[in-house]
């Protein structure tokens, strides 16, 4: 008769084998749209229509204190990477390239804006560092129009 110890780890593993069929497109996928999703809400808290929200630049200048560029410019460059990057994330175009670029800014968020928001940039920095190296997975217009050249 098998204790509640090995019953216990015979599930365990079970869970684990049955973890381990994920599809890694799946996960992509899953990776590619929800952070995709965060960075193309935080860009329309910058915006009302096509120009700069009321306030943007103030919180620039006035809260983020990045060094080296006008609050001015660095809201204007905010606002269009988090929407451009973050709309090709979620649909999986260039989904490495703009991984990269929305990781330099979750770099410069961490290092200069909020540095004890580590933990929430380390989860942020897991999904891009996810499809920078293994690619965007099958459901993505990376893969449709490129294919087997998209693989990690």
């Amino acid at each position: 008769m098998k204790t509640a110890l090995t019953q216990a780890k015979t599930l365990i593993q079970t869970l684990f084998t049955q973890f381990e069929k994920l599809p890694y497109s799946l996960i992509a996928l899953l990776a590619h749209v929800s952070i995709g999703g965060v960075f193309w809400m935080s860009g329309q808290t910058k915006v009302s229509g096509f120009h700069l929200a009321e306030g943007t630049v103030d919180l620039f200048r006035d809260e983020y204190h990045l060094p080296l560029i006008d609050p001015t410019l660095a809201a204007i460059l905010a606002a269009i990477s988090e929407h451009l990057f973050s709309a090709l994330l979620i649909v999986g175009l260039a989904s490495r390239f703009s991984a990269l670029a929305l990781l330099g800014m979750t770099l410069v968020i961490e290092i200069f804006v909020y540095p004890d928001a580590w933990a929430t940039h380390g989860t942020w920095a897991t999904c891009f560092l996810l499809i920078i190296t293994k690619g965007p997975g099958i459901v993505s217009l990376d893969w449709i129009w490129f294919g087997k050249r998209m693989r990690g």
